[in-house]
């Protein structure tokens, strides 16, 4: 009899966690959301679970042009992100870890090449930036924490004074 009690409380046990969880899921489910601008473009599309973004997003402007692409976990940025002029030339383009701008960042003029590299840490430029002109690398900075450290215009100086490996 003891026994038999006990199997029905781990049974009414097993049901409840069963129920909770089921419960748990209805309320959480992944949906696809669209919104959109009063002329009817759409304005966002991606993921969300529990009213959150996760997954890949894609956000418009009113003209229909996307303006930046990439994923989300819980509302905040995540890997690689794409961003664009209203025109839908490329503006920059980089990484994002926990919602920051992190690692090599590329910037673009408003013809589509690129104009500067750099490298960030938690939304500042730490690292090197490589800056060009016309396809060619006229300047490297150097900054730590967003504040410039050194500069050179020429690359046997820059390449006397730096490890190429930190270009990575």
């Amino acid at each position: 009899m003891k026994l038999k009690n006990e199997l029905v409380k781990e049974m009414k046990w097993f049901l409840y966690i069963c129920f909770l969880s089921f419960s748990l899921q209805a309320f959480s489910q992944k949906e696809y959301y669209k919104s959109y601008y009063l002329n009817g473009n759409l304005k966002e599309e991606g993921w969300l679970v529990a009213n959150n973004k996760v997954d890949y997003w894609k956000f418009y402007y009113k003209n229909g042009q996307v303006k930046k692409q990439g994923h989300f976990i819980n509302n905040l940025p995540v890997k690689y992100w794409y961003f664009y002029r209203q025109n839908g030339i490329k503006e920059k383009e980089g990484h994002y870890i926990n919602g920051k701008q992190n690692k090599w960042w590329l910037f673009y003029n408003k013809e589509g090449e690129v104009n500067h590299k750099c490298q960030l840490k938690d939304n500042k430029k730490n690292g090197y930036c490589l800056l060009y002109k016309k396809k060619r690398l006229v300047k490297a900075v150097r900054f730590k924490n967003g504040k410039k450290i050194n500069e050179w215009t020429d690359f046997s100086s820059f390449k006397k004074e730096n490890n190429l490996k930190d270009l990575q």
